[in-house]
This record gives structure tokens, C-alpha cells and sequence, in this order.
């Protein structure tokens, strides 16, 4: 398959957090990545759909469905898809080793690079202490994030009437607090020992939102990002060499607009 700008033709693509079910999950700008981007493996890193919010009475507009019609019709047409799911999509994680609509369900998979190098790929909550001891402090931090993603709605109206771009408050309290910095890094230096455990060179994994590639005490760590604020992947060239793709950007460079009127880069 070859994407219709051949820059964007990948051995392998890597996305994760997409949350659909969640009225912030950016359904919209995914879709255009899947119509322009190709790929042989594409591996769906955990939290695609957000059963969490589907319980509590899902948004599930259209966009939603073509998200899911999307990612089948990639299989059938022959790229190799690899479902892994996440602590929010967890009860899947009960049918790992069968197949649905040429999506193959996994708990983990190992991708070999071009270069022969092995990857771990997962989602990343089995490393992460809050999630695994005090579940219901998960779901107070879901509902904190939530809250945190609607206020930007209404702080970044403001700041378009001032002429001032787009700025996003859950990101600054996520990235800018102490305490959450050095959650980061403990969870990425927690990820980094399971795939030297494993015999692996590296790993890929999402979770936590923060899209990022990095070197730990020589283990390659990648992370997918999400699709909830800051619409990134992680992709795999045909020469082995990684790179985030922030898909933002794409969207600004060509003038995107969602149907309603909103600009993508801008949609919260």
C-alpha cells in the first residue's frame, strides 16, 4: 500500500489513546492520518475505544464509527493489524490471542525493526502504581482530566478573541506540576527495566500522554502519545529509524478543517 504522499509511507505505525467514546477524543483528525498515512504493521497500543466513558454514557458521534471502520477496512486490504489494549479497554484483554476482522488481539507483541532490532510493544498500566493499587484514584484522576479538558474549551475562546494561539491547561498542570514530571520518568524508567528483562532493545508504549523517544541507560523508549490533545504517533521508516509524527502540525500546514467549521488543530 502507498500513501498518497510517499513521505508518509511507513514499515510500521504505532498509535495508542485514542479514547473514543470520550467527547475529546480527536476522531476527526485520526481519520484524516488513516486516509493519508500507510503502513505494513500498524499496532493499536491500548485505550482505543474508552469503555470507562461508555459506561457512564458514551458520546459516540459518527466520527466514532469511522474511526473502527477505518482500521478494519486497513486490515482487509491487507495491512496487519495489532490490537493491544489498555487499562480503559481492559476487559479485552480476556480474548488476547484470537482474531476479529483481521485485527489480531494481543496483551504485548515484540516488533522486529528493519535493522533487526527487537521492540516491546504495550500499553503501559501494568507499570503504573496508581492504576494497579489504588484503582480508585484512576478513576478520580480520569474525572480530574476530564475537567481539565473542558476548561481549556472556553480559556482558549478567550485567548482567540485576544489573538493569542491555542494553549492547553491539562497539559501544563500534567507536564509542569513536580509531581507528575517525576511520575513520567519513574514510568518510563519502570518500562525501560521490563524491556531489558525481556531481551528486547527498546519498547513502545503509550498511556500516559506524553509522546517521546529517548535513550535509558541504553534501552530505546518510545511512546505513541495520544489523540486526545496532541494527536501524535510513533512510526517506523523502512531504513529502521523511528520518529514521532505530530500530526498537528500536518493539519496546520495544509489549512485542515473539521466539518463543522472548527479548525482541527484547534478542536478540543
Amino acid at each position: 500500500m502507498s500513501a498518497p504522499n510517499p513521505e508518509l509511507n511507513y514499515r510500521a505505525v504505532f498509535i495508542s489513546d485514542i479514547h473514543l467514546g470520550m467527547r475529546n477524543s480527536q476522531a476527526t483528525a485520526l481519520i484524516d492520518f488513516l486516509k493519508n498515512v500507510e503502513c505494513q504493521d500498524l499496532y493499536l497500543v491500548g485505550d482505543i475505544v474508552d469503555f470507562w466513558k461508555v459506561r457512564r454514557g458514551p458520546h459516540w458521534p459518527q466520527s466514532h464509527n469511522d474511526v473502527l471502520q477505518k482500521l478494519l477496512r486497513k486490515a482487509r486490504k491487507g495491512t496487519r493489524v495489532v490490537f493491544i489494549p489498555g487499562n480503559h479497554d481492559d476487559g479485552l484483554r480476556d480474548y488476547a490471542g484470537m482474531n476479529f476482522g483481521g485485527v489480531e488481539l494481543r496483551r504485548d507483541a515484540v516488533h522486529e525493526g528493519a535493522n533487526g532490532k527487537r521492540y516491546l510493544v504495550l500499553h503501559g498500566d501494568e507499570f503504573d502504581v496508581v492504576v494497579r493499587y489504588a484503582r480508585w484514584l484512576a478513576f478520580l484522576g480520569d474525572r480530574s482530566y476530564d475537567a481539565a479538558l473542558a476548561l481549556n474549551v472556553p480559556l482558549n475562546f478567550m485567548r482567540r478573541q485576544l489573538g493569542l494561539g491555542h494553549w492547553s491547561l491539562s497539559a501544563f498542570l500534567k507536564h509542569k506540576v513536580k509531581s507528575a514530571v517525576n511520575y513520567i520518568g519513574e514510568f518510563e524508567e519502570a518500562l525501560a527495566g521490563e524491556a531489558r528483562r525481556r531481551d528486547t532493545h527498546g519498547l513502545i508504549c503509550g498511556h500516559i500522554h506524553h509522546a517521546n523517544e529517548r535513550m535509558i541507560d541504553g534501552i530505546h523508549y518510545l511512546n505513541c502519545g495520544d489523540w486526545v490533545e496532541s494527536c501524535t504517533a510513533i512510526a517506523e521508516r523502512f531504513d529502521g529509524q523511528f520518529e514521532i509524527i505530530r500530526w498537528k502540525e500536518h493539519l496546520a500546514a495544509r489549512g485542515k478543517q473539521a466539518p463543522s467549521g472548527r479548525w482541527l488543530v484547534e478542536a478540543a
